[in-house]
Parts: structure tokens; C-alpha cells; sequence
């Protein structure tokens, strides 16, 4: 982990005459959006997933069908359809899966006291007036909501808000394009992919509750990363 603080650190050191004493929080915003370029081939990949499902639809209303009276029977098929198809119905949580290490180096750099047994200077960073090493209750216990580090907060949260409406409607209508759940007693085409579905356009305002426990750095990556997953999948599913 002392080469990860190292590399902020010097990245912060680059940025400094730019961003002042935000320079390290400017740092965490282009190592997430460099983590995001990484993942990028693989969303692509997914979006392409997604449209192909999109195109098995036809032939898995047939399938509903047929078996109708077999749930069972309902979801083999499908699955070996997806099989011969080459098609994954969970190919879209890869990009999301990989960002966690980076996103738990993060948050583990940024509660630590000390690394490498030195003091983490990277502790007494800032974002204006909150530390990155912070929390939203410290600010609140520090000046309140309308103080220096609390307006951080508000800032954050709405910004959060906004891209979670965004992606709220965005994930609505792609389910309403591509609907990826079958009605009510015909079976699901994956175990547990109904509910996944359910919940997924709500994700984007999990942030919001990223924001209120999580360090302010931990949390600056998840409002850079969902605002980045917003934007891309607006792209990419257009």
C-alpha cells in the first residue's frame, strides 16, 4: 500500500500548482477516471452483451411458451440458449466487479494512521475545506451542514443526486427497451436475476449513502466512478 500512497502522492505533488489544496483529492478524480479507462474495453464488451440479449428476446418469448407450465424446464432452456449464443446474462457486472480493489486500496489508504510505520500525510489532504481522510459526521460535528466541510458535503450530495435521477431514467428505459424479466409465474432466465433487476435502477443512489459513511476519498471515487458509469452507459446504449 506505501506504493499506492507514494503514487498519490507524487500525482498530488504534480497537480498542486493547479488544484492548490485540492491537489490530492484532483489526484484520486483522474486515478479513478484512469481505473475507468482501464475497465472500458470490458463495459463495451458488456454493452455489446446487452444488445445481444436484447436480440434473443423473440426466441425466448417462444421458450415462455412453450413451457409455460415448467418453470424448470423454462429455465434450462433459456440458459442453454444463452450457452449456444455465447451470450452471458451477468456479463455486465465484470466492469463493476473489478473496480473493487482499487475502490478498498482507496478506502484503506484513507483510514489508515500510519503506512509503511510513518504518519500518513496523505490524512491531512484536502477538499477545500473537508479532509479527505474525513467524515460527514466529523463535518457535521465541526461547523454543521452549512459550515466549511459540510458544504463539501452538500456539494457532493448533490451532485450524487442528480447523476442518480440520470441514471434512474437511463436504467428505466433500458429495461422498457430491452425487458430482461419474465412475467409473473413463467420462471426467471437466470436464479436471482429478477431481483437483480429490480434493484438495479436504484444502484446509483447507494452513492448517496456512500457519501455519509464512507472517507471523503473513498467517497470522491464513488461519485467520479458513477458519474463515469452514467455517462458511458448513455454512450455505449444509445
Amino acid at each position: 500500500m506505501s506504493v499506492f500512497a507514494s503514487l498519490v502522492e507524487h500525482l498530488a505533488d504534480l497537480l498542486q500548482p493547479l488544484f492548490g489544496v485540492s491537489a490530492a483529492a484532483a489526484a484520486i478524480v483522474l486515478f479513478t477516471a484512469f481505473v475507468r479507462l482501464l475497465v472500458h474495453p470490458l463495459s463495451r464488451a458488456a454493452a455489446r452483451g446487452q444488445k445481444a440479449r436484447a436480440a434473443l428476446q423473440p426466441r425466448i418469448a417462444e421458450l415462455r411458451r412453450k413451457h409455460r407450465r415448467h418453470p424448470e424446464k423454462l429455465q434450462q432452456a433459456v440458459m442453454e440458449l444463452h450457452a449456444r449464443e455465447k451470450v452471458s446474462p451477468l456479463s455486465g457486472c465484470l466492469p463493476s466487479l473489478l473496480q473493487l480493489p482499487a475502490f478498498f486500496l482507496l478506502y484503506h489508504l484513507f483510514s489508515s494512521e500510519t503506512i509503511g510505520g510513518r504518519t500518513n500525510e496523505l490524512l491531512g489532504h484536502r477538499l477545500f475545506e473537508a479532509p479527505l481522510g474525513g467524515r460527514w459526521a466529523d463535518a457535521l460535528g465541526d461547523g454543521g451542514v452549512f459550515g466549511g466541510a459540510g458544504l463539501v458535503y452538500v456539494g457532493l450530495f448533490a451532485v450524487v443526486t442528480v447523476v442518480a435521477w440520470f441514471g434512474y431514467r437511463l436504467s428505466r428505459r433500458m429495461m422498457a427497451a430491452n425487458p430482461a424479466m419474465p412475467a409473473a409465474g413463467e420462471g426467471e432466465q437466470v436464479p436471482g436475476l429478477g431481483a437483480v433487476t429490480k434493484v438495479m435502477p436504484f444502484m446509483s443512489f447507494f452513492t448517496l449513502v456512500t457519501v455519509a459513511v464512507m472517507p471523503l476519498a473513498a467517497a470522491l471515487y464513488m461519485v467520479t466512478s458513477t458519474t463515469w458509469s452514467v455517462v458511458e452507459r448513455a454512450v455505449l446504449y444509445r
